[in-house]
C-alpha cells in the first residue's frame, strides 16, 4: 500500500511518500501553500501521480494533547481531501516532528538555506513513518 505523508505548514505543506510494502517513508517534497481548494487538488494530484491508497495528515496537537487554531485547519484539510480522492485519509499526532527533522538535518550537516527546503518533507517523512510503524505494530500483535 502506497501512502502520502502531509506535514501542513503555514506557508508549505510537506510531502512523503511510502514503499509499495508501506514499510518505510522517505520526504518527497512540499507544496507551497495557496489556499484550501488549490492545496486539496496539488496534493490529490500527487496522490494520484504516486498511486497512493491512503494519505496520512499530521494532526499538530498542543503539547498537553488539546487541539488548537493548527489542528482544526489540518482537520479541515484532511476531511477536503478525504471528499476530492475518496480514499482513506489518517490523523496522525506530529508533535514535535519538525523540531526533530531540523535535528536530524543539522546532524546530517545540511546548510540553513538547504533545510529550509528539505525540513517540511522530512517532517512528513517523519509523520507517515510513525503511522506506518504503529500499523505494522498493531498486526503483529
Amino acid at each position: 500500500m502506497i501512502a502520502l505523508g502531509i506535514d501542513l505548514g503555514e506557508r508549505r505543506i510537506g510531502v512523503a511518500v511510502s514503499d509499495p510494502l508501506g514499510v518505510t517513508a522517505r520526504p518527497l517534497g512540499f507544496v507551497e501553500h495557496v489556499s484550501l481548494s488549490q492545496d486539496v487538488a496539488a496534493v490529490g494530484e500527487l496522490a494520484h501521480r504516486r498511486g497512493a491508497q491512503a494519505v496520512v495528515v499530521g494532526l499538530p496537537l498542543n503539547m498537553d494533547g488539546s487541539e488548537g487554531p493548527a489542528a482544526r485547519r489540518a482537520r479541515r484539510f484532511a476531511e477536503a481531501l478525504r471528499r476530492r480522492l475518496g480514499i482513506t485519509v489518517h490523523m496522525w499526532d506530529e508533535r514535535l516532528t519538525t523540531v526533530q527533522a531540523e535535528r536530524d538535518l543539522v546532524a546530517a550537516g545540511q546548510r540553513r538555506s538547504r533545510r529550509r527546503d528539505t525540513r517540511d518533507a522530512t517532517a512528513a517523512a517523519l509523520i507517515l513513518q510513525g503511522y506506518l510503524d504503529a500499523q505494522h505494530r498493531s498486526e503483529r500483535q
